[in-house]
This record gives structure tokens, sequence and C-alpha cells, in this order.
């Protein structure tokens, strides 16, 4: 008896050999992208989250050191939920600057005017605008006011009762995927502060 049966793969058993195959190669590059998509979120979400730590730690310090405006104003201008803006030598160039921080969209940002002429203004023009940080998602209101006894002060707060502010900023790249919100929250004492 002779054995005519040729060994090989029909068409149809390539064709699902190479459909496996391909979903096989596909189901990896899927595994693969997805890694650096979410290593790449990761890393953006620890950059914009550090970005927001430093930009509070520089506005601490300068908040801390509010003084009178060159111009004979009092040390705090505007005391609200979302803007905050006081006097203080920020450069240390021995003139007062009038800052503003204050949220623009999702863009934390901090305004600087230096005096100029005689006697002293504070020019809007000549503003300088800085982003701290960007992806804040802030719907509780980013600054909190306190008399000396330490009982809030609604908006917008008495400036000249106000010796405590607390600072609470919200930053989330995307707050429609994990991780969660992370939240930068820290109370900062207002020196120098005197009556004009």
């Amino acid at each position: 008896m002779i054995n005519n049966h040729k060994k090989g793969l029909s068409l149809v058993e390539t064709l699902i050999a190479v459909a496996i195959f391909a979903l096989g190669v596909v189901t990896i590059f899927e595994f693969v992208r997805m890694g650096y998509f979410t290593k790449d979120y990761t890393f953006q979400q620890a950059l914009t989250i550090e970005e927001a730590r430093r930009g509070i730690e520089t506005m601490l310090k300068e908040i801390r050191e509010a003084k009178s405006g060159e111009d004979g104003s009092f040390a705090i201008e505007k005391a609200e939920d979302f803007e905050f803006v006081f006097f203080s030598d920020i450069d240390n160039d021995g003139e007062t600057e009038r800052v503003r921080y204050f949220l623009e969209g999702t863009d934390f940002k901090k305004g600087v005017i230096d005096p100029e002429g005689w006697p002293p203004t504070y020019p809007s023009s000549s503003e300088k605008i800085y982003i701290l940080s960007q992806y804040v998602q802030n719907s509780p209101p980013i600054f909190k006011y306190f008399d000396e006894n330490g009982n809030e002060l609604g908006p917008p707060a008495n400036l000249k009762d106000t010796k405590l502010m607390r600072i609470y900023l919200v930053v989330n790249i995307n707050p429609r995927r994990p991780p969660q919100d992370f939240v930068l929250e820290t109370d900062v004492q207002l020196r120098n502060l005197k009556e004009e």
C-alpha cells in the first residue's frame, strides 16, 4: 500500500496560524505601549507635583516677609479665595515689589510689579507674569485667612485682621484617571504687619 498523503499545512491552517501570530504581536505591542504611556504619565505627574511644591516654598518665604509698599500701602492689598496680593522685597534689591498670586484656568501664576518713579507707583501695565504650577484643579479656595485667634475670616478677608494664611493647592494632570488628586497644604504666618 502506497501512502500518497503529503505532509504540510492546508491553506485554512496557514491562515489560522497567521491570524494567531498577528493577534499575539498586537497584544504584546499594546502591553508595551501602555507601559510606556503609564510611565510617561506618572513621570509628568511627579514633575507637576514637584513644580507646585517649589512654587509653594517660594511663596511661603515671600509672604512671611510681607511689608508696606514703597508707596505706603498696607502689606496686604487683596485677600480673596483665588487671589492674594501683597508687598515684599522678593529679590532682595532693597525695593518692595507688589506680588500677586492667582489662579487663571488651571495655571497658578505669580505677577510681580517693581516700583516706578517718585513718588513710587505700581503700574499694572508693567506686571511680569510667571507660571508657578500647571494642572491646578482647585474647586475649594486656594487661600484661607485667619485672625490672631485662629478664627477664619470670610472672603474678602479684612486685611488688617489677617495674621495667618492657609494655602491649599490641588494638582492633577488628568483628573479623569488615576492617580488621584495630589494636595499640597500649608500655613504661613504673616510677619511685619503694622497698621499704617
